[in-house]
C-alpha cells in the first residue's frame, strides 16, 4: 500500500515547474503515487507575451494537467509550489487555494503531510517569507507541515533553506544541487506521510 502525493504548483517561466518535477520524482522513488498538477494561468495574454520566456513556458507545459479540488481529496500528502511575488504566494496558486473552503470545512486536508517550495529572483528575494506565507494555509487546513529542516546534506548543498527548496532564478535554471534538494524534500514528505498512515517505514 502506497501513499498518494499531489504536487500542485504555479510557474511563470519554468523554475518552479522544474522543482515540482524533481519533488515528484523524489516522492515516486520513495514509493508514492504522484499527481503533478499546475494551477490555471490568470495573467492576460498581453502580460505573458511581453516576456518571451513566460510565453514559451506556457506553451511548453500545456500538456500538464490542471489542478482540481479532487486532487486534494485524493491525496494523502501535499507539495505546493509558487514563485515569490513581493515576498508572498503568487496570485495564481493563491486563487486555487482560496477555492478549498468546502474541503476545509469537511476536514479533508487535516492530518495530512504538507510541504512547500519556491523560487525568487535572488537568494534573499522573498523565498523564506513566501514559504512561511504558504505554510499559513497549512496551519488553517490542519495539515502536518513537513519542512526539510537540516535533515540531509542535500539541504546544505542547495543553500541551506530549512523551510523548503528555494531557487534563486537569477542563477538561471535550477542546478543539480537544487533539484537534488527538491527530490529529497519529496522523499521526506512521502516518508512522513507513510508514518501518518501507519505504514511501515525503514
Amino acid at each position: 500500500m502506497s501513499v498518494k502525493v499531489a504536487v500542485v504548483y504555479y510557474s511563470s517561466t519554468g523554475a518552479v515547474h522544474q522543482l515540482a518535477r524533481a519533488l515528484a520524482e523524489g516522492a515516486e522513488k520513495e514509493g508514492a503515487e504522484v499527481r503533478l498538477r499546475r494551477v490555471p494561468e490568470l495573467a492576460p495574454d498581453a502580460a505573458i507575451d511581453a516576456n518571451p520566456a513566460w510565453r514559451a513556458h506556457v506553451e511548453a507545459t500545456a500538456d500538464v494537467e490542471v489542478a482540481a479540488l479532487e486532487d486534494l481529496e485524493w491525496a494523502d500528502a501535499y507539495a505546493l509550489g509558487s514563485p515569490t511575488r513581493f515576498g508572498n504566494v503568487a496570485a495564481q496558486l493563491k486563487q486555487f487555494v482560496d477555492t478549498t473552503g468546502g474541503l476545509w470545512q469537511r476536514g479533508v486536508m487535516a492530518d495530512k503531510a504538507a510541504t512547500g517550495f519556491t523560487s525568487a529572483h535572488s537568494p534573499h528575494g522573498g523565498n523564506e517569507s513566501t514559504l512561511l506565507a504558504l505554510y499559513n494555509t497549512f496551519h488553517h487546513w490542519g495539515s502536518v507541515i513537513v519542512s526539510p529542516g537540516f535533515t540531509d546534506p542535500a539541504v546544505y548543498a542547495a543553500g541551506g533553506n530549512p523551510y523548503g527548496t528555494a531557487h534563486p532564478a537569477a542563477n538561471g535554471a535550477p542546478a543539480e544541487n537544487v533539484l537534488a534538494a527538491a527530490r529529497y524534500q519529496g522523499a521526506r514528505l512521502t516518508t512522513i506521510a507513510k508514518r501518518l498512515k501507519g505504514l511501515a517505514v525503514d
